[in-house]
């Protein structure tokens, strides 16, 4: 009996364990700090350009991503008071930034408006600067704009889905002019295809904890929801 309860303490013990890491976990552990100029990556010829926010730049990158028509999806800072920052500054809270992604997609396969839609459906719009666990004004909800038609047509979608009533609660989305974008640093760059393809060895330098209790549900779950307009593997 005493074997049995200090087995089940052992257990309890360890799963805390598992949570506590999950959310103190410092992706900069271990790794140098990077001050060399970021640049976003170039986009092809006869593309468009969507850059959102939805909470951890991990999640909501590893879902675009996946989409036909899309070339691909890029981790990066956006919204904030001046360019070049780094992760550490904008996880301060203090820069204005939000972990946005820069969508980059061939509008003759899928539309900006499609894309917004499952945007809207991939995170939770209704939970101001507020993702699951992650809280502060760098994870708000946000769609930004580099034109008058980009802004208008944010506008139409995000009545369109409050209007459909797929949230509860109201959408607290904001719809704000693209400003002063850095990419992120590169260790961020796929970083949930990089945690799926790691040995269990190279996990143990990642946020698994994270990767595992957090983004991997979103990911099966979108997979599952949106499975005939994923690329094909």
């Amino acid at each position: 009996m005493v074997n049995m309860l200090m087995s089940k303490a052992l257990v309890i013990i360890g799963l805390v364990a598992v949570v506590v890491m999950a959310f103190s976990w410092n992706p900069m552990n271990g790794l140098q700090k990077v001050s060399a100029p970021r640049t976003p990556k170039p986009a092809p010829a006869g593309s468009k350009t969507l850059v959102v926010a939805g909470g951890c730049f991990w999640c909501v990158e590893s879902q675009m991503d996946q989409l036909r028509g899309v070339y691909f999806a890029e981790s990066g800072y956006a919204g904030g008071q001046h360019p070049g920052v780094d992760y550490e500054e904008v996880c301060s809270g203090q820069t204005g930034h939000a972990e946005a992604v820069r969508v980059v997609f061939d509008p003759k396969v899928i539309s900006e408006a499609d894309l917004l839609r499952i945007f809207f459906t991939i995170h939770n719009p209704t939970t101001l600067n507020q993702q699951g666990p992650d809280h502060g004004t760098q994870y708000r909800s946000a769609i930004f704009y580099s034109s008058p038609e980009e802004k208008e047509l944010a506008i139409k979608i995000r009545d369109e889905i409050a209007k459909a009533k797929l949230w509860k609660n109201p959408i607290v989305t904001s719809i704000e002019p693209l400003k002063n974008y850095t990419p992120a640093e590169e260790y961020h760059q796929n970083y949930f295809e990089k945690y799926e393809k790691a040995t269990d060895a190279q996990r143990m330098t990642m946020n698994a904890g994270y990767c595992a209790a957090i983004v991997e549900p979103h990911v099966i779950e979108f997979r599952h929801k949106f499975a005939d307009r994923l690329k094909k593997q």
